[in-house]
């Protein structure tokens, strides 16, 4: 029927409705099967995904024991066309999923070492941490929006609004006349890099069954790490020896072939007629304030202005009466942004709190790491890069054989273990002895690396699983945005930590600015390199409280996800 697409198969318990309605009557999870806790497995009732194990749902022991679900409708009754010929439809499909993942990583970070050609040029330095942190805000806001609009327009409408959106940011960031002008074109590329980033995992889902899954999200973490790794080198060579206007053009042709792609290829699952979808753009407006003036107030508190100051009191205290506001908008609406479910549910909940905290301890590698090895280490930026890589090179090998781990023992005790490994790795860190090799804490990224991948994948995949079609992308959207949230805490929280140490160490006076601009002018001695290495140590420390946290909130988690069924529509 399509002969230039492949469609997205959705997930069991109904789907088909674009109100999230169907055969599964009840999406929070209460249907009519029997059964009072998730690791007893599913009841055989009619709807639901709940983790009290009500509806049809299936832990992983019960989804093994029945045989893996076929795909493409190739099973009994599905009348598809082979799994071949599917793969090989399938493949355009993955091409512009991996671009549209490059572009969001890329400009993630793209900008950092072009910020001298874009000062000297626009002027406006007191200003330019908005570069970063304006796209990072647009990003994260709008993650859980996009999330439902996944759900309840389809995925296909809203990946390529939010392609059309970042390439619209990226030429007028290319046309930017000043730094104001630049920044607010920033802002509208993360709008569009918020779509990017939820849907591109949603629809990966779509496409893949559960026992292939890790091959495309594991394939999607290495796109991820190596161009976040990549951005800065990429930013630094185009400003250098073209222009940094080149930084967002390089953008137009890359997402061009994406979006040409995904129109081309795409096809979403037929839809049954329903009621009109309602969207609930109050709470989609009280999300997005909230959010802003939460994360304004971490990415900037310490930076344009004392933590303890008027400005951080007054956007912290704002945010919580926005919040406030928030759950009440949501719990009044029809079809909520966030619905109440992503909090209810144990698996989902706890995968949220486990997710914020790898966000957490994922600023210690990412944002101090090459700090440390320049300071200390007296390595060069891009030596400084090859070592935080290491990272990028065990990760995505661990994630793609993660699910032989879950397959056995399930996704929480995978998890558990991969994390697990994480915390003795980042306790291992402050042990290297100073100055050390650089081959020390390469190898602890290395470590790092390959434990993270048994963690993030199985809770990702495990949760996608866990849901039918018509909630994917909502809780989708919910992991990565407390995946960001936890990244712009962890900034702000380990940026204070390090700073006061380096004061203490320091006589009073000291921040990472200065020992930034004394590693540029070669002025740095021995006391400060020290100072540098101790709270570094520090931080370290601290990302591994964090991967205690996410150990504590993983044990809230039902031992045995309750898997759906999967199926494949006919289309």
């Amino acid at each position: 029927m399509h002969r230039e697409g492949i469609s997205m198969g959705g997930g069991g318990g109904g789907d088909t409705g674009a109100d999230g309605t169907g055969t599964d009557a009840h999406a929070d999870g209460t249907g009519t099967g029997t059964g009072t806790d998730a690791d007893a497995g599913a009841g055989a009732g009619a709807g639901g995904s709940g983790d009290d194990g009500s509806g049809s749902g299936s832990t992983e022991a019960d989804t093994r024991a029945a045989g893996k679900p076929l795909r493409d409708g190739t099973g009994p009754g599905g009348g598809g066309r082979p799994a071949v010929s599917a793969a090989r439809r399938r493949g355009p499909v993955v091409a512009a999923l991996m671009l549209g993942m490059a572009l969001a990583a890329l400009d993630g970070t793209v900008v950092s070492t072009a910020v001298p050609q874009i000062v000297g040029d626009l002027g406006g330095f007191s200003v330019f941490s908005w570069l970063f942190s304006g796209y990072l805000l647009a990003v994260t806001v709008t993650l859980p929006v996009y999330g439902k609009l996944c759900d309840t327009f389809g995925r296909k409408p809203v990946l390529v609004a939010g392609i059309v959106l970042f390439l619209a940011g990226s030429l007028l960031c290319a046309a930017a006349w000043s730094m104001a002008s630049l920044i607010a074109f920033r802002v509208v590329q993360g709008l569009g890099g918020g779509a990017l980033q939820g849907t591109i995992q949603t629809i990966a889902a779509d496409l893949y069954p559960l026992e292939e899954r890790p091959r495309i999200v594991a394939r999607l973490s290495t796109v991820w790490a190596v161009s976040s790794v990549a951005g800065p080198a990429v930013g630094g060579l185009l400003a250098a020896y073209a222009d940094w206007r080149w930084i967002f053009l390089i953008n137009l042709p890359v997402g061009g072939v994406a979006l040409w792609l995904i129109a081309r290829h795409l096809v979403e699952p037929a839809r049954e007629r329903g009621p009109r979808p309602r969207v609930d753009w109050p709470g989609a407006l009280a999300v997005f304030v909230t959010g802003t003036l939460l994360l304004t107030a971490l990415v900037q508190g310490g930076v344009a202005w004392p933590w303890i100051s008027a400005p951080s009191f007054g956007l912290l205290g704002a945010s919580a009466v926005c919040a406030a506001v928030t759950v009440v908008v949501e719990r009044r609406a029809a079809e909520p942004v966030i619905p109440g479910w992503v909090w209810r549910r144990r698996t989902i909940a706890s995968v949220n709190v486990a997710m914020g905290a790898l966000g957490l301890l994922m600023v210690a590698p990412t944002v101090f790491l090459p700090t440390y090895a320049q300071s200390v280490l007296g390595l060069g930026p891009i030596a400084a890069g090859f070592v935080l890589s290491a990272m990028t090179l065990s990760w995505p090998v661990t994630a793609a054989y993660a699910n032989r781990v879950y397959n056995r023992i399930g996704f929480r005790d995978t998890a558990l273990t991969g994390m697990g490994a994480a915390l003795l790795v980042l306790l291992a860190f402050p042990l290297l002895p100073y100055p050390g090799e650089a081959w020390q804490p390469a190898l602890i990224m290395l470590l790092l690396g390959a434990a993270l991948g048994f963690f993030q994948l199985p809770l990702l995949v495990g949760v996608q699983s866990t849901v039918p079609w018509a909630e994917r992308g909502t809780a989708t959207a919910s992991v990565l945005f407390c995946r960001q949230v936890g990244q712009s805490v962890g900034a702000a929280l380990f940026g204070a930590l390090a700073n006061a140490v380096l004061a203490a160490r320091m006589g009073g006076a000291g921040d990472l600015d200065a020992v930034s601009h004394a590693l540029a002018d070669g002025s740095a001695h021995d006391p400060l390199r020290r100072a540098v290495a101790a709270a570094v140590d520090v931080v370290f420390a601290g990302a591994a409280a964090a991967a205690a946290l996410a150990l504590l909130a993983l044990l809230f988690a039902p031992r045995r996800f309750a898997v759906l069924a999967e199926r494949q529509p006919d289309v």
